[in-house]
């Protein structure tokens, strides 16, 4: 049977492509896969594909910043010093994202401040570099069903789409994480504006396929008029088709947020930021595991490794990915950039299935974005927080529920009733209860008990026969 998915994210098939190892290691054929991993396929849809994690990431970070003086120039700096290499190694669009669980301990709770954030991070990233390196992570990988990994994702796109739409319908107080009222319909942060964002968002990425196919029957000058036309339709519908929309509309916000406010560029100063050593004490650890680690070390282990890993071979199915690799990467970031102030970041399938939707197809799309980073947090440092705060909100709430809609996509290979149940269990359980890590547990439990009840039907069955 032909596979009847739709074109948007591709499912593999269980072989990937493997790495000739004569040549992988040497100095030649390194050089040799970082160009390759680099090279952009298309460099407007690539550029496109870069912004494509900004929905989650720019709210996340200005939120900290303005409330809890998070270093904004050293997180952008060493964020895009992650984006290049991750672009670099893997070769394909894997985000950087802050870790949420941990953002959102430190906006709930005042006491909850830099150091706090930082031990959470190192500590998180010290027991995933230990689970990647003893590959307990692969053998987890291996052991998790994939209708528990869907419903994973599932529930985070869900929950990715709700806050986007809530983005769009209220006014937003980043710094408290609360809403302020329903949004006017008019202005430069309007309902109008945002609904103007998705229909154009809609209109240029949809099916790039349909209707480009011109007409090839010669059977009379009627039909090769009706033939020009439709070409001249088809290259309409290329130009349009081709046009970077979430580029567009990131670049659209930039000059709405200066036409908001005009007085911000007195208010940037240029150079970067001062960078230090964070000084820890031993509360700053003991509360940064209790309340920072714990909470994220589920959710790290799951979305950022496990579903960010099933993702990757779904619309990758070339490449060679491994959550050893996806585990020590996540690790080796926050053990080193979380001792200088910076965020501590993750990977999210989120922000993979956002930054493909928008046209990233290789490592060179969040290489631009890691260098966009770098000098943005080299040339402004946190001064860039003022520009930030006036970037109208709504925007962001339009490049979120893409980014939530194409993740959500990523369950339609759940094919049998079981495997669909066991999914929507462990949905709907991540969803009211806030926690991945709970609808992991019961998604598991179904699981595990479906599992059983076929066994024991089955044996039944088989000594009936007998």
């Amino acid at each position: 049977m032909a596979n009847q998915n739709p074109s948007s994210i591709p499912i593999s098939n269980p072989e990937t492509t493997q790495t000739d190892p004569t040549t992988a290691f040497s100095a030649k054929g390194i050089v040799q896969k970082v160009k390759t991993n680099l090279v952009l396929r298309s460099k407007w849809a690539e550029l496109n594909g870069a912004i494509g994690d900004l929905g989650t990431y720019i709210p996340i970070v200005l939120s900290l910043t303005l409330s809890r003086n998070l270093n904004l120039g050293t997180t952008l700096i060493f964020t895009g010093i992650y984006n290049i290499l991750t672009g670099a190694i893997y070769g394909v669009p894997m985000p950087v994202q802050p870790m949420k669980s941990i953002a959102a301990e430190a906006l709930s709770d005042a006491g909850f401040g830099v150091p706090e954030i930082m031990a959470a991070g190192i500590l998180t990233g010290g027991v995933l570099t230990v689970l990647g390196v003893t590959r307990l992570m692969q053998l987890v990988y291996t052991l998790i069903p994939l209708s528990v990994v869907r419903g994973i994702q599932l529930a985070q796109g869900l929950s990715f789409a709700f806050t986007a739409v809530k983005y769009v319908r209220k006014i937003q107080d980043l710094p408290k994480s609360k809403a302020l009222g329903d949004r006017n319909w008019l202005g430069l942060d309007g309902l109008v504006l945002a609904i103007v964002c998705v229909c154009f968002i809609v209109i240029v990425t949809g099916d790039k396929d349909h209707g480009c196919e011109s007409s090839g029957d010669d059977l009379g000058s009627q039909k090769r008029v009706e033939g020009g036309r439709n070409r001249r339709r088809s290259r309409v519908r290329r130009v349009v088709f081709s046009l970077p929309s979430a580029f567009i509309v990131f670049v659209l916000g930039v000059v709405l947020a200066f036409a908001k406010r005009p007085k911000v560029v007195h208010e940037i100063k240029f150079g970067p930021s001062s960078m230090e050593v964070v000084k820890f004490s031993k509360h700053a650890w003991k509360k940064g595991f209790v309340k920072g680690t714990i909470p994220q070390l589920p959710l790290s282990i799951l979305n950022s490794v496990i579903a960010v890993c099933k993702l990757s071979k779904d619309l990758f199915p070339e490449k060679d990915f491994s959550a050893t690799s996806l585990s020590v990467s996540v690790g080796l970031m926050n053990m080193v950039g979380s001792w200088f102030g910076a965020m501590p970041c993750c990977h999210g399938a989120g922000g993979l299935a956002g930054q493909y939707k928008f046209g990233g197809r290789s490592g060179g799309c969040v290489a631009l974005l890691g260098a966009a980073k770098l000098v943005l947090g080299l040339v402004l440092g946190s001064s860039l927080a003022h520009i930030l705060r006036q970037f109208p909100v709504g925007i962001l709430g339009v490049l979120l529920l893409f980014a939530g809609i194409e993740l959500a996509t990523c369950c339609r290979d759940i094919n049998t009733k079981e495997d669909s149940f066991v999914m929507l269990v462990c949905t709907v359980f991540s969803l009211v209860g806030s926690s991945a890590a709970l609808g992991f547990l019961c998604g598991m439990i179904v699981y595990l008990l479906l599992r059983l009840r076929n066994w024991t039907s089955d044996k039944l069955f088989y000594n009936m026969g007998a």
